[in-house]
């Protein structure tokens, strides 16, 4: 299976009640993801910008962070990442992630579901 670039739908949306928009581009749909996953994009935060903080049930969110540098609020605690680090979140949890630099944020989020 492939995809091409062309075949990405991308959209600007406001996330969990986050700040500003937040520019998603679909990689993939519950298909592609053998119906495993519910949700496979790449993501670009905005300084000023975030994804609301928000919990999870049945399922697991990663971030992976391409570039630029994030707080990921983690169930209450905050923490920077930065390119190459991931933040995860299980079955139960909470999370949220803001951009506070003057750049952007760019990361790949993938829903694992159970």
């Amino acid at each position: 299976m492939y995809t091409t670039s062309e075949n990405c739908p991308r959209k600007d949306v406001r996330v969990w009640e986050g700040k500003g928009l937040v520019h998603v581009k679909d990689l993939t749909d519950k298909e592609g993801l053998y119906n495993h996953g519910r949700l496979f994009t790449h993501t670009v935060v905005d300084p000023g910008c975030s994804i609301g903080y928000h919990t999870h049930e049945h399922e697991t969110e990663f971030y992976y962070i391409i570039k630029g540098e994030a707080v990921f609020n983690d169930n209450g605690t905050e923490v920077i990442l930065r390119a190459g680090d991931i933040g995860a979140t299980g079955y139960g949890e909470g999370h949220g992630l803001e951009n506070r630099t003057d750049e952007p944020v760019e990361m790949i989020a993938l829903i694992i579901t159970e």
